[in-house]
């Protein structure tokens, strides 16, 4: 029985740690918040809508996009909100050209920005939706005008917009050129008609549009990486500005 009882001891003593482990019940896990729907806010403005679409938030950042309409017609997209990414700077200038020439939200997901582009749609298409819900009430507000009244104040309304292009600027790298949209003497839109074709370029295309629309002129940054396309823009751009009549 003494030589037992050593060995029950060590039996013991190795069972210790078995006895003091609890395995973990901690999961990782994504749980989804239902959140209130989207909605969009409208302003008009010499003729134009200008719509801004809910901010979508997504795993990589959120988005949202504002859209410039003269009636149902889509002249420009501006992205206020995006996702600091590599991909989806380049996607972004494909996805809005994509919307100017299907005039709505259903456009292709651009590869690699899988997620950016189903944000993109989702923010778009609210604010087509506000735009006909904001002209849809307009146009029955203004029944009970005369035809000769409601044909002037759309004459008015089409002239107030002043969309100019800017000239052609050959680069070692490509052509650039850019139109612009005038609200008076307000720049509200800034398109890419021509642009080189490298990722550099793509990526610079939101940034170069984004500080035009806040600074309202051509006297903006370069962006890094993109000094050639960057002189073409300001280049092509203030002469836009200048032809303005």
């Amino acid at each position: 029985m003494k030589r037992a009882i050593p060995a029950l001891v060590l039996s013991a003593a190795a069972l210790v740690p078995v006895w003091r482990y609890a395995p973990s019940t901690d999961t990782t896990s994504t749980t989804t918040t239902a959140e209130p729907a989207p909605s969009a806010s409208a302003s008009t403005s010499s003729g134009s809508t200008v719509v801004t679409g809910p901010t979508i938030d997504t795993e990589k950042g959120p988005v949202q996009v504002r859209a410039t309409f003269q009636g149902e017609k889509i002249t420009a997209v501006t992205f206020l909100q995006q996702p600091d990414h590599p991909q989806t700077e380049a996607a972004v200038p494909v996805l809005i050209e994509e919307t100017l020439t299907a005039q709505s939200a259903d456009i292709d997901t651009v590869s690699g920005a899988t997620i950016t582009s189903d944000a993109y749609r989702e923010s778009l298409q609210a604010a087509i939706d506000e735009n006909e819900k904001s002209a849809s009430s307009s146009g029955s507000g203004s029944d009970s005008a005369s035809g000769s009244a409601s044909g002037d104040s759309e004459a008015g309304r089409a002239s107030a917009s002043q969309t100019v292009a800017g000239p052609t600027v050959g680069t070692v790298k490509g052509d650039v050129q850019v139109q612009v949209t005038f609200e008076g003497d307000e720049i509200t839109a800034v398109e890419m008609l021509k642009q080189p074709n490298h990722p550099q370029t793509e990526a610079a295309v939101p940034v170069l549009i984004k500080e035009t629309l806040a600074a309202q002129s051509a006297d903006i940054d370069t962006v890094s990486g993109a000094t050639i396309t960057s002189d073409g823009y300001r280049e092509s751009l203030q002469a836009a500005i200048d032809a303005k009549a």
